[in-house]
């Protein structure tokens, strides 16, 4: 099979070259400058200098803004955080369904061992250094199921509740902006504990009941270089590398199935955590690529799916 390249080159070589180059050029770098530079870049309103930006950007991802509402940007910011046209999303309506709160490519996923999760293959960290800042709240329990979630910088930035759900407790953690590409993920150990996140703590509302129905869900939203900036409706508050005080808020936010939680203002992370007894959906896998609303996780007991 002929692959176009000179047979003196290996192309698994020339793969580790490229993921070398794109590692050093996104975290051998000023990270949090940066990300505070593209911060202020994204928010100068210029219809001109968005649309030039737009060109750009164009040539290094597959940005596709057919899906957004019809709008004449006036800004990076409000690409980053567009919304979607009525019906671009169907959330799916099982109640034994905990659905993905976000377009994304599944990460690692699997269980809560030993207080430990992995975020790349053969490179794992642990649960506690995750949320830290949290300390005084429990840890999810041993075998708790996890999902890691990556949003690109094209993808749709705005995150939804994976079920019907109470918000109780936020934390905020300040931290590095390290790119949480594969790349970096490999890389760089624990660097989910070391970006910048937030801890929801949230409790299922199950319909009619059902094994699941309080059950304690954790979602964790982490920044990374050039984004380092979380909106979450249930505190009136923007999370960035500039926050100092307060990092904790009690809430109780009830949201139903699919409504809007928050955005990211580029792209990065969510990991969502779910009690034992959860399942991942049919198909979760690394790899996996997914649509705000598809299945993520499968809830514990018998439930009728609605029609």
């Amino acid at each position: 099979m002929k692959t176009g390249l000179p047979s003196s080159v290996n192309p698994l070589r020339q793969l580790a070259a490229v993921e070398s180059l794109n590692f050093a050029l996104t975290n051998r770098v000023p990270r949090v400058a940066l990300t505070r530079l593209m911060g202020w870049y994204s928010g100068l309103r210029s219809p001109a200098l968005t649309r030039l930006s737009l060109a750009v950007w164009r040539l290094f991802t597959d940005l596709d803004l057919s899906e957004a509402e019809p709008r004449r940007y006036t800004s990076l910011q409000e690409v980053f955080t567009r919304r979607l046209r009525p019906g671009m999303r169907t959330v799916d309506a099982d109640p034994a369904v905990l659905a993905s709160p976000c377009d994304a490519i599944v990460g690692a996923c699997g269980r809560v061992e030993q207080g430990r999760l992995f975020q790349a293959k053969g490179s794992s960290y642990r649960l506690d250094e995750l949320l830290r800042g949290d300390a005084a709240r429990p840890l999810p329990e041993e075998g708790s199921l996890y999902v890691t979630l990556r949003l690109t910088s094209a993808m749709y930035h705005r995150f939804h509740a994976p079920h019907d759900l109470v918000v109780e407790h936020v934390s905020y953690v300040s931290g590095d902006a390290f790119n949480v590409n594969p790349a970096a993920l490999a890389r760089v150990p624990g660097l989910f504990t070391r970006n910048e996140r937030a801890v929801l703590r949230a409790t299922l509302r199950v319909p009619g009941g059902g094994a699941a129905d309080g059950a304690r869900l954790l979602l964790v939203p982490v920044a990374a270089i050039l984004v380092a900036s979380i909106r979450l409706h249930c505190i009136d508050v923007k999370l960035h590398l500039r926050h100092r005080e307060p990092n904790e808020w009690r809430c109780d936010a009830a949201h139903a199935k699919g409504d809007e939680m928050g955005w990211f203002e580029h792209g990065s992370t969510i990991i969502v955590f779910a009690p034992p007894g959860f399942d991942l959906a049919p198909g979760i896998a690394p790899g996996q690529r997914l649509r705000m609303g598809q299945p993520l996780m499968r809830l514990p007991g018998r439930h009728e799916t609605g029609t």
